[in-house]
């Protein structure tokens, strides 16, 4: 390792020279040059540690997880996942690199042997076992053969190395991660030991907040001497009008009024002919599906429906019709629509319970179930005489007998057509009165049926036209827009929400936009309108129209935060309850130089409260909530002392110890100490990836780009 540590500090032709003639492995791609550059500085869309990865390169990647996820994510989260993966594994490569940890051909063979690339029959032999050679000879025939598959391979080959590394490297920090035996003790103890105490609290909240004054100079001190918890991103803020466009009333009734011209017969003059013909209507029209094609922005849908798959707002209208019976206009969502009653199925949809006993052989059966199919019918004949006595309840008995996946719902089936279930369920079902309880054999097993329900069923045509709005009102909604944009614009910044309110215009405000964001509240993704709020030359109180897919924002910046530390007024949220509470401290132990309990509960007009069995580990006091140092201060006093006055989460407390009990000592501590141990190693991966990306120097320039 130590020569081979040499020859990589020289040059990067030499290493893969020497390490292809060293690990010679038909894989070709896992030695390649990609491992060891970096993008140009010039063009890069990060730096890390002065090492870049170049736009062309990163967009080649954004471009592969487009193919990857499709339209699962946005351009931008997209964007952002590809970041945080390169982020990682250059920072991990960097250690890698730095101590050396580099991965041999039968080290990848072995990490293979862990994925699922070892459970696919094309790599096993006939005992079903991975082959070496066989996957060797396969990667070596698709580069041959098929391209684009040795391309793919060589990416995901790229990603088997960077995780065997990463394995390799965690293991080399979790070798050096455990707990004692001590700490396992320690860690017992802290839970074990107990301790019980009469406590007297004097909350925080007994003094009015409006009483205490915590000036602008004390936030500003308290911000610079707690820096690392004010530290902010860059990140804007601002407002916006949207200008919606959706169809107003006159759009509404306009729809209506066409889709009900729709519903009669017309005249219509034909020029050539010197004749006026009628056309039919919706009501009496011949062809249906041709009158649909022509009018409607639905098809002629010829499916049987029962009530519950019809629109719940006209369900009950529809089942009541008679065939050839029509109703509408009515809306339904955004659409009015009109519905004709084509045919009708006397109960041709049927509601049916059933248990299914199966047995060894059956089509979908349990591998478990190892009754005989005569064993099977047996039972099915003894749940049938169960079913069917006056007091019999068929839902429990499906629940504890049915070996269906219907069992959890007591065998409900729910409503069903013809020709969905096998041949003798279906004849069952459809050839029996509601109620009846009976036995049938099917491919599946042996169903003991009980017909719950029957509805009729019908089939409907329904014209739909979509309410949308007119170019009329779209002009409109222009108009205002850009009226609101002038005026606004023209006028003093401060004065954005002044104007909308004389409008009855809604100002959205968006606070701490940070620079790769893309959703606004109200508006969805609007990425452009973030890179606007983010450009050097947007200054405060700046005014654009931005023209979205359904409608307009006219948007306003109304402050800009820059990276460091946060202002008073940004971290006076955070701050003021603190310095707050820190002063009702001073002043409540100011007020009250006593020594007993009594003597605090008397002046605060308090009662003395008892808590029992408090652990260091679970440091909660019934009645006061999280008090760490409360409970730390009872363990380091005598039973029977009393503490001075604690300056607590929630108030001001005295406390007495009236008991302390010892944790039973234990032979040794070692399960403690192995949990302690399981608990710190599964930390390792995160805690060691988060304290190296907090070291490293980091240069986003993602907003650059995109």
């Amino acid at each position: 390792m130590a020569i081979l540590e040499n020859i990589r500090k020289r040059t990067t032709v030499l290493i893969l020279i020497i390490g292809m003639a060293l690990f010679a492995f038909v894989i070709s791609g896992v030695f390649t040059s990609n491992d060891f550059s970096g993008g140009k500085v010039g063009s890069a869309v990060v730096e890390i540690n002065d090492e870049a990865i170049s736009i062309d390169e990163f967009r080649q990647k954004v471009e592969q997880a487009s193919r990857q996820y499709g339209a699962n994510f946005s351009a931008t989260q997209l964007v952002n996942n590809v970041y945080e993966q390169e982020l990682r594994s250059t920072i991990l490569r960097q250690q890698f690199e730095d101590l050396g940890i580099d991965i041999e051909s039968d080290q990848i063979v072995e990490f293979i042997k862990n994925t699922g690339y070892a459970q696919d029959p094309a790599f096993q032999d006939e005992n079903g076992v991975f082959n070496v050679e066989i996957f060797k000879n396969t990667i070596a025939d698709w580069k041959e053969t098929n391209p684009l598959l040795y391309d793919n391979w060589l990416q995901i080959e790229k990603s088997i190395m960077q995780s065997a590394k990463e394995q390799m490297y965690f293991n080399l920090v979790k070798a050096g991660v455990g707990a004692t035996l001590a700490e396992g003790e320690f860690d017992y103890k802290l839970a074990n030991e107990k301790v019980d105490i009469q406590y007297v609290r004097v909350a925080y909240s007994s003094i009015a907040d409006s009483t205490i004054q915590v000036s602008k100079d004390e936030m500003a001190k308290y911000i610079k001497s707690h820096e690392e918890d004010f530290k902010q991103e860059r990140a804007r803020d601002m407002r916006f009008v949207f200008f919606e466009e959706k169809p107003s009333l006159e759009d509404e009734n306009a729809v209506k009024t066409a889709v009900a011209k729709l519903l009669g017969d017309t005249m219509e003059y034909i020029e050539e002919r010197d004749a006026t013909d009628t056309i039919a209507g919706f009501r009496n029209t011949t062809d249906m599906a041709a009158f649909l094609d022509r009018n409607s922005d639905s098809k002629f849908d010829t499916i049987y429906k029962s009530k519950n798959q019809l629109p719940a707002v006209v369900a009950d209208t529809l089942m009541a019709m008679n065939v050839g019976e029509v109703h509408g206009p009515y809306r339904d969502g955004d659409a009015f629509k009109l519905s004709k009653i084509m045919d009708r199925k006397k109960d041709g949809s049927v509601k049916a319970s059933h248990i299914l006993v199966v047995y060894e052989g059956a089509t979908r059966a349990n591998p478990e179930i190892k009754r005989t199919k005569e064993e099977a019918e047996a039972e099915a004949k003894r749940l049938l005489a169960e079913a069917k006595k006056p007091d019999a309840d068929f839902t429990a008995l499906a629940r504890d007998n049915s070996d269906g996946p219907s069992a959890p719902r007591g065998g409900d089936l729910g409503y069903f057509q013809e020709g969905i279930m096998a041949d003798e369920f279906n004849d069952f079902c459809f050839g029996n009165k509601v109620g009846t309880i009976g036995l049938v054999e099917t491919e599946f097993g042996f169903h003991i049926i009980k017909v719950d329900d029957k509805q009729d069923v019908i089939q409907v045509a329904t014209l739909s036209r979509a309410i949308e709005p007119s170019e009329e009102t779209i002009n409109s909604l222009f108009t205002d827009a850009t009226k609101f944009e002038m005026a606004t614009t023209d006028a003093d910044p401060e004065s954005f929400s002044d104007i909308a309110k004389e409008s009855e215009y809604n100002v959205r405000p968006v606070n701490k936009l940070k620079e790769m964001d893309e959703n606004l509240p109200g508006l969805g993704t609007q990425r452009s309108v973030v890179q606007w709020a983010f450009n050097d030359d947007t200054e405060v109180g700046d005014i654009r129209r931005f023209d979205l897919t359904n409608g307009y924002a006219v948007v306003q910046l109304t402050r800009k935060h820059e990276d460091g530390l946060m202002s008073v007024e940004d971290a006076s949220a955070t701050v003021l309850p603190i310095l707050r509470k820190e002063k009702k401290a001073q002043q409540i132990m100011a007020a009250n130089p006593v020594n007993t309990l009594d003597d605090l509960a008397k002046n605060n007009g308090v009662n003395i409260s008892t808590a029992t069995a408090l652990s260091r580990k679970s440091p909660t006091i019934p009645g006061a909530g999280r008090e760490p140092l409360v409970v730390g201060k009872a363990f380091g006093l005598e039973e029977g002392a009393t503490s001075g006055l604690i300056e607590g989460e929630t108030g001001i407390f005295m406390i007495k110890v009236t008991k302390k009990t010892a944790a039973v000592t234990l032979p040794n501590y070692i399960t403690f100490s192995n949990t302690l141990t399981t608990s710190n190693r599964n930390a390792v991966n995160s805690a060691v990836y988060n304290a190296l990306k907090d070291g490293a120097e980091i240069e986003d320039n993602r907003a650059t780009f995109y």
